[in-house]
């Protein structure tokens, strides 16, 4: 049952792809590659890398899980209070520092971080080295080399780190790297690169875990507002033996990072600060990296080949819905979904905790789809201009092109379906046109029909009528539908007359032989259902009903009357009898009732005649003796042929009389 729907679909994709021109389809594909490439590859264009990164950093901050407080790691900080006891900002206090450790060792802890580079010589150096060299608990130390951080660590620097730990190398004190990487916009979000060289990263030596990790940093948010992720302690609680035993249960067995909590320095912006506003210590990030660490997760990044999938599918997706002609009812949600998938997409796979999509383009998709949709319904456009220039031009070969133009507008109008409304019906024939197609070859009969045919069309359209259909040399129109105008009594009126002089005009040999005929016209003014009939695969809009054949009448009773245009009463009246002469009444084939029948001055020999229509009408009024001055008046005129055939008629019905042309 859907063979040939499906078929027939395929044919209207195919016409209209030809319609589109081969340029115009390369230009558009053209644009659909780009399309894709935009939505595979938004992480690395410029212009898209920052919304990416936005995006990234608000799907983070919404889908982060809420966690009650770590119970694993512990932060130690310098903070603005422990700098203005100490009176001392850069480089930290190191006193400080050492013996803070020395009371934390004392609480067995599982491993002491410290974020703090010692990398300038100071007076206190060689309490500090005693106490690194007393500890017990596995510590390690901050380090970074001129090569990974050049910008911040001088040569001497790093040979003054070197020379440290080489010092307190008996200990359990060990170097770490405790780099961040960052992107070009300054924010924290993945875990950092492999180091050129030892030492490890300041997480995998404390975890011995996560070695070669480059994925996405996985950051949680506070269950409770008064509950902080990781607890943190200012440094000065450990200064003492006393106050730091107090602390005993929030140290043991756990993580113990040491850095500074600090306004103005070693802050990073994180997924977070997008929506909040607020930085992030960078001891803190390794906390994060240590408890991600800790649990294991690494959340896997979604494949290159699955990135292509997904530009494809939108780019397609987009395409179609573009492209083609869709009904609203499925264009808007179609369209609608397309967005929302988009949309949700990225943060339900980020949501899930378990895919990384730190690479994933939403903005891409998002551009790449738009710039799919752009392109396709532009297309679309153009060929649908096209199709409908075609079709107004289709059209305007039966319609007016105000009638045309209002169904394209609202194609509904060509639904299958009918209305009674009031027509002027008008027929055409070529007066001996089979008898003169015996005589001449096909391409002769073709060449003379067209040329008849397309001047009888222009002829109605001209005046605003609605070419119904050829019937061989027959030509029926009406006006009055599909669009119903104050003048189209007038106007049906001259196109008869119109259509009988070029007739005229048309009278010549053909082909060396016999000429054209004379037209003959009939027009009738009546009911009839005017509408699109037939079936969804072929209609036609037509009208039917007793006017129709009635016109169709008036044109043959031309022949027996010796006339060229009959207008009947009914459509006289409506342009006024005063542009007309009386032709008698006659009965057609179908119709018992008479019809009276007037003949368009102009058209032939009828000219305005006021003493004319005056005897006649006293004749019909039962006068018989002015028949003598009509007969004087149709012997005056011996070429009006119609005028003496009229008398006969006349003087055979007697007045108000019927001429039966059957």
């Amino acid at each position: 049952m859907t063979g040939p729907p499906l078929l027939q679909r395929l044919a209207v994709l195919r016409a209209a792809l030809v319609q589109a021109g081969w340029l115009r389809l390369l230009a558009t594909l053209g644009v659909l590659v780009v399309a894709v490439l935009v939505a595979r590859f938004g992480w690395h264009l410029p212009v898209l890398l920052t919304a990416e990164r936005g995006l990234y950093d608000v799907r983070t901050a919404i889908t982060a899980p809420r966690v009650d407080q770590d119970s694993r790691v512990v932060l130690v900080t310098y903070t603005e209070e422990t700098l203005a006891a100490t009176g001392k900002r850069s480089p930290l206090d190191r006193v400080l520092l050492g013996k803070a450790l020395a009371n934390i060792d004392r609480l067995q802890p599982r491993a002491i971080g410290v974020d703090i580079l010692i990398d300038q010589p100071q007076p206190d150096d060689a309490r500090l080295e005693s106490v690194l060299t007393a500890l017990r608990t596995p510590t390690y130390f901050a380090f970074s080399t001129n090569a990974d951080n050049g910008d911040y660590i001088m040569p001497w620097q790093e040979q003054h780190l070197r020379g440290l730990f080489a010092r307190v190398a008996a200990g359990p004190v060990r170097p770490a790297s405790i780099r961040l990487d960052v992107d070009a916009d300054n924010g924290w979000r993945t875990w950092p690169s492999p180091a050129r060289g030892p030492p490890a990263l300041l997480a995998n030596a404390i975890t011995g875990n996560f070695n070669g990790f480059t994925g996405a940093a996985v950051v949680r948010k506070p269950r409770f507002v008064d509950r902080p992720v990781f607890a943190s302690f200012p440094i000065d609680l450990f200064a003492e033996p006393e106050a730091a035993a107090a602390l005993a249960p929030a140290i043991a067995g756990k993580i113990v990072l040491i850095g500074a909590d600090l306004p103005e320095a070693d802050r990073f912006i994180t997924p977070f600060t997008r929506l909040s506003g607020a930085t992030t210590a960078g001891v803190e990030l390794h906390a994060t990296l240590i408890a991600q660490a800790l649990d294991g997760r690494r959340p896997v990044p979604v494949p290159g080949p699955l990135l292509w999938l997904l530009a494809f599918a939108a780019v397609l997706l987009a395409a179609v819905t573009g492209g083609f002609d869709l009904p609203a009812r499925l264009l808007v949600p179609l369209g609608l979904a397309q967005v929302a998938a988009i949309l949700v997409l990225p943060f339900v796979l980020h949501g899930s905790q378990r895919i990384d999509t730190y690479g994933l383009p939403a903005a891409g998709l998002a551009a790449g789809w738009l710039l799919a949709v752009i392109a396709a319904s532009t297309t679309a456009r153009i060929v649908g201009a096209e199709q409908r220039r075609f079709a107004q031009g289709a059209l305007g070969k039966y319609l007016p092109r105000d009638v045309a133009q209002q169904i394209l507008r609202e194609p509904a109008q060509l639904a299958l379906h009918g209305e009674r409304r009031e027509i002027y019906a008008l027929f055409t024939d070529i007066e001996n046109f089979t008898r003169l197609c015996q005589t001449l070859d096909p391409e002769s009969v073709a060449t003379m029909l067209n040329e008849y045919l397309e001047t009888m069309s222009r002829a109605v359209l001209a005046h605003g009528g609605t070419i119904d259909k050829f019937v061989g040399d027959a030509v029926v129109a009406f006006w009055g539908a599909p669009l119903a105008r104050a003048d189209d009594a007038q106007n049906a009126l001259a196109a008869a007359i119109a259509m009988s002089r070029a007739g005229d005009a048309l009278m010549r040999p053909v082909a060396g032989r016999a000429s054209l005929g004379r037209t003959r016209v009939g027009l009738h003014r009546g009911m009839a259902i005017v509408g699109n009939f037939g079936g969804e695969g072929r209609i036609q809009y037509t009208a039917l009903g007793d006017s129709m054949n009635v016109a169709a009448r008036l044109e043959g009773a031309n022949k027996q009357l010796k006339t060229a245009v009959l207008v009947s009463r009914e459509a006289a009246e409506r342009v006024g009898l005063a542009q007309f002469r009386p032709m008698g009444r006659v009965r057609v084939r179908g119709r018992d009732a008479p019809i009276e029948v007037f003949e368009p001055l102009g058209v032939g020999h009828a000219v305005a005649d006021p003493e004319f229509a005056a005897l006649y009408a006293r004749f019909d009024a039962c006068d018989t003796a002015v028949l003598p001055a009509l007969a004087a008046r149709a012997a005056a005129a011996p070429e009006d042929v119609a005028l003496a055939y009229l008398l006969q008629r006349m003087e055979t019905v007697g007045p108000g009389g019927c001429h039966d042309l059957d």
